[in-house]
């Protein structure tokens, strides 16, 4: 399951969204029915997985994590605190918590954005401009396809 694509939305009052219908279809299609929401590591936005997508995150954590060391435990602690357990209602909405809004400072139009095996909520706002300049981009981008793994 590969998400593609940028989409626009607004949350209700209650924090409520509309998954984008693209989306929706990918996670019927391949079954998957309880999505995960948490902050990203690296930036103000959300980061929504299949259960599927979460799992694999997660074996890959805790493989890698030492239940013995105090500071890789509480890495772990930081990452799962984060996260919220959600499913869609009959209309294909989910409820974002007052905290997650906060925390990717979301007032009421986000940006769905389609990032492989996750999607991405961003405020609207945080989203008008670039990531990054073109050129910048395409530098970064040709030092990343010439590293041998």
């Amino acid at each position: 399951m590969r998400f593609l694509g940028n989409v626009e939305a607004k949350t209700d009052a209650k924090g409520r969204v509309f998954l984008p219908a693209t989306f929706r279809k990918q996670l019927q299609t391949a079954g998957e029915e309880q999505l995960v929401l948490r902050t990203d590591v690296h930036g103000k936005c959300l980061v929504l997985y299949p259960e599927s997508a979460w799992n694999k995150r997660l074996d890959e954590i805790t493989a890698k994590v030492s239940e013995w060391d105090e500071e890789e435990q509480m890495v772990l602690r930081a990452f799962m605190a984060e996260a919220e357990v959600l499913t869609l209602d009959s209309n294909g909405r989910f409820l974002i918590s007052k905290r997650l809004l906060q925390a990717a400072e979301i007032d009421q139009s986000v940006r769905f954005i389609g990032m492989d095996d996750t999607i991405e909520i961003w405020a609207s706002e945080k989203t008008e401009q670039p990531f990054m300049p073109q050129k910048e981009f395409a530098a970064k981008l040709k030092v990343i396809m010439n590293k041998s793994i």
